[in-house]
């Protein structure tokens, strides 16, 4: 871009270094805005080029990740082209300036030295306001309005308008979660234009004409969207309100915090708005590498947990009634302390939702302290493939060097991850093992958008054809569950299958789920598909700490910046950074092991920092934390804490600094935004090994800032020693009989569901998908069911009822139920995972 400052510029160009120039790209085109010449790529729109040079234009439809729709025409300029002829001539009525593409010699006179687009722009205000409702003092926009801003800079002082304006019933609920006050809508387009080209969801939309122009819904098809709030966030009136923060304060009262989201692994930057030490609202950051301007209604809507009624906000040691009873910080980790001395092993089991440096601290502290590398950070499903997987393929990668991060921290920050820009660049993408919109919603959007605009074709494999893959153009490529492995080792055997294989020669992206780990073979084969067709390899966790916890080193196999445990070299510059003799070599348990061990004796003490014994999938998990001595680090009570000898209280995302490190492997700090008492994870950890006579250095961020800083990634080999010698073993051959009822079984978990993180919320809870299981026609014409009637699902440990979803294009003889809704508990309730054998059979069965 080329800037000339003009002496005519009315002071709105921007200074760009006095006489210095840009150069100019052999594509751009020049035109003058208010007497300041730049030059801009082709195509650029005119209100974009005002901005470059620090001009701006008023209005209310356009937005930089919208399609122009020039609905509200509050950016009208006065517009002069040359003709053939060279003569630079005004066209005949101001333009919208949100819809032109920049022209050469185009000469562009806004408001600010156009007495006609300065007119023109007070009219329109003046007819936007006509039927616009005076009420400002209770609207929750009011304060951070456009509306109210643009009337104030581009309106009439006075209105003309003495009729009586025009009036709807509200509020309208589109959702239990998004409320409409049409007396309020501009018609500006941006809530439905947001909905079909971004979310693809088109349940509202713009109905009848003239003066008579509103926003309807579909009453057939209700506002089911992952995305609605961001409607809420992106309309520049008071028209879409959020049903939790309606009327609870004013945006002046409200003190804003940067944050990161914590529910999943998309890394999504957030803002955090607290009143009187207690978050009322979060909103999607702007981060253009990542979220751009949106979130899900998961991470806007769901930060209510930390204040329910369960909160531990004290320790509790239990005594020898059996009871818990509350303590001081001293009496609760000299109890700690004592326990873990009389230990003879210990193992420690971390959540996926603590921060990296909780991580850390976890991690250091079973080394250093307990002498032990049995610590794993996957309280779900896994495989010791996956740790094979995750040492060659994951762990100290990342988009670059991330300039800013908090304490100079970076971790794993070698160059070679796939980033969100690489998805919408690629040709195609091949998705395992892996549902972006419920598992991971910006990588969702990031894949819609790709498909929309650069015709990224995406594959999926798997057993059920998702509307989120319909959303973003997918194809489904058929493998029943638990067998992904044979399909990537055979991908050319389907028509399907060689398209993808072609597109992924071509730059394709490989990106594998977590999900993937119970699959034998699957991990290993879709990075050996990745290294023979030359496509670029991701793992997306679903939750927020996985990647973190990988780099940071609560993996037993894997000390910090992906150091094998089993390399001497690798040993000993952890040894040296942490001040330490040596490191234990000996081979670690993963969180299937070390149940086992606890439940066995080997292990007879567990420090377990934010697991649900429900997710691991395991029947033995509760017996285990029954049989040893346990150290809870827990927000709230749980199932942990309740046969817990020691409960630790810990801070909330909201009362802590902190970072997670997302899928890409890049860095995001979220800052501390309410003021408590609580402590962080790692300053708890700290505490207790000084109780038992360790200097363990993690006591503050910058400690262990300063420590990842010193063990950056590690560029040697990332081979591991595993105990086991079983890692590729062939998946057995699966038989099922529809005549008996016998199904395999597919799920996963949807982004709303039952999970203890959305507790509190019941708008939001009201938008969760219901609860189904999904079968092909074929598969429910053998049942006898139709849509809507129930059948009951068995497993080993139960069975569950639930209405039939019909789904075209799944494979026949497999059943898919949502891993953790309210009405159906997968692992806990049923005591089975994905490829395992169910039984389905019509009705519900006493």
């Amino acid at each position: 871009m080329t800037v000339t400052n003009s002496p005519t510029s009315g002071g709105n160009a921007v200074d760009k270094g006095g006489d210095a120039q840009i150069p100019v790209r052999p594509d751009d085109v020049t035109l003058t805005i208010d007497g300041v010449e730049v030059s801009v790529p082709k195509g650029t729109l005119v209100i974009r080029a005002a901005e470059t040079v620090g001009i701006e234009i008023p209005r209310f439809c356009d937005h930089p990740l919208l399609d122009p729709v020039g609905a509200c025409r509050q950016c009208l300029v006065e517009v002069a082209t040359p003709d053939r002829d060279g003569n630079v001539r005004s066209m005949p009525k101001p333009q919208a300036s949100c819809t032109m593409a920049v022209s050469s010699g185009m000469v562009v006179k806004t408001q600010n030295t156009s007495a006609v687009a300065d007119k023109a722009q007070h009219g329109q205000m003046e007819f936007l306001l006509i039927n616009h409702p005076l009420d400002c003092p209770v609207c929750d926009k009011g304060g951070e309005c456009p509306l109210q801003n643009q009337a104030m800079s581009n309106g009439r002082a006075v209105s003309r308008f003495d009729d009586v304006k025009r009036t709807y019933p509200k509020p309208i609920n589109i959702s239990s979660q998004v409320l409409l006050d049409r007396d309020r809508c501009i018609l500006c387009a941006r809530c439905t234009r947001f909905s079909d080209q971004i979310a693809g969801d088109p349940f509202i939309a713009l109905v009848e004409r003239g003066a008579l122009q509103q926003i309807g819904i579909y009453e057939e098809k209700p506002f089911e969207s992952y995305f609605s709030g961001n409607t809420v966030q992106i309309c520049p009136v008071g028209a879409l309100t959020g049903a939790a923060y309606r009327f609870r304060s004013r945006p002046f009262d409200l003190v804003s915090t940067p944050s990161v989201c914590e529910h999943c692994a998309s890394g999504c930057s957030m803002r955090t708005d607290h009143r009187r030490g207690l978050v009322l609202r979060r909103m999607a950051g702007l981060d253009n590498d990542v979220n751009e301007e949106w979130n899900c209604d998961k991470g806007r809507w769901a930060f209510t947990y930390a204040t329910q009624p369960d909160r531990i906000e004290l320790p509790m040691v239990r005594g020898t009634d059996g009871q818990l009873k509350v303590v001081g910080w001293p009496e609760a980790l000299a109890a700690a302390a004592a326990g873990l001395s009389r230990s003879s092993a210990a193992g420690v089991l971390v959540g996926g939702r603590v921060s990296t440096e909780d991580a850390y601290a976890y991690g250091k502290f079973a080394r250093v302290v307990l002498g032990t590398n049995d610590i794993d950070f996957r309280a779900r499903p896994h495989s010791l493939e996956e740790v094979e997987f995750l040492a060659k393929h994951v762990v100290a990668t990342a988009p670059g060097v991330q300039s800013g991060s908090a304490g100079g921290s970076e971790v794993g920050a070698a160059p070679g991850s796939v980033t969100y820009a690489d998805l919408e660049a690629a040709k195609t993408v091949l998705l395992v093992g892996f549902e972006p919109e419920d598992e991971s919603p910006i990588v969702f959007l990031r894949l819609r958008k790709a498909f929309r605009q650069n015709k990224t074709a995406v594959f999926a494999i798997g057993s059920v054809p998702t509307w989120g893959l319909k959303k973003m153009g997918g194809t489904l490529i058929p493998a029943l569950p638990g067998h992904e492995a044979d399909v990537l080792v055979d991908l050319t055997s389907t028509e399907v299958g060689r398209a993808a294989d072609a597109g992924l020669g071509e730059g394709g992206i490989v990106l594998v789920g977590e999900r993937l780990a119970t699959s034998a073979g699957a991990l290993s084969a879709a990075a050996d598909l990745a290294a023979t067709k030359g496509a670029r390899l991701a793992w997306v966790p679903r939750r927020a700490g996985e990647r973190g916890a990988l780099e940071a080193g609560a993996l037993g196999s894997l000390l910090p910046g992906g150091r094998p445990v089993s390399d001497r070299v690798a040993r000993g510059e952890v040894a040296g950074v942490w001040e330490v003799a040596r490191l234990p070599d000996t081979p670690a348990r993963d969180t299937a092991g070390i149940i086992e061990a606890a439940v066995t004796g080997e292990i007879d003490a567990l420090v377990v920092g934010g697991v649900d014994p429900a997710d691991i999938g395991s029947a033995h998990a509760l017996d285990a934390l029954e049989r040893a001595f346990v150290i809870s680090f827990e927000l709230r009570e749980s199932a942990v804490t309740a046969v817990a000898d020691v409960v630790l209280p810990v801070a909330a995302q909201a009362e802590k600094l902190g970072s997670y490190l997302n899928w890409e492997g890049r860095v995001r700090n979220f800052e501390q935004a309410l003021t408590s008492n609580a402590v962080s994870d790692y300053r708890a950890i700290d505490m207790l090994a000084n109780e038992m006579g360790f200097f363990l250095e993690t006591r503050t961020q910058r400690e262990i800032h300063a420590q990842l800083e010193a063990l950056r990634a590690w560029e040697g080999r990332h081979d591991v020693v595993l105990d086991t010698a079983t890692l590729r073993a062939a998946k057995a051959a699966v038989v099922t009989d529809a005549s008996r009822g016998e199904y395999l079984l597919e799920t996963w978990s949807t982004l709303l569901d039952a999970g203890r993180m959305q507790d509190g919320e019941p708008f939001l809870a009201g938008t969760a998908p219901r609860a189904v299981a999904r079968l092909s026609p074929a598969s429910a014409a053998v049942l006898q069911v139709a849509d809507g009637d129930l059948v009951t699902v068995s497993g080993p440990l139960g069975r569950v009822a639930l209405p039939v979803a019909v789904t075209k294009g799944m494979l026949d003889g497999v059943v898919w139920l949502p891993t953790n809704a309210k009405e159906c508990a997968v692992r806990a309730g049923l005591g089975s995972d994905a490829g395992h054998v169910v039984t389905v059979s019509k009705g519900a069965l006493v």
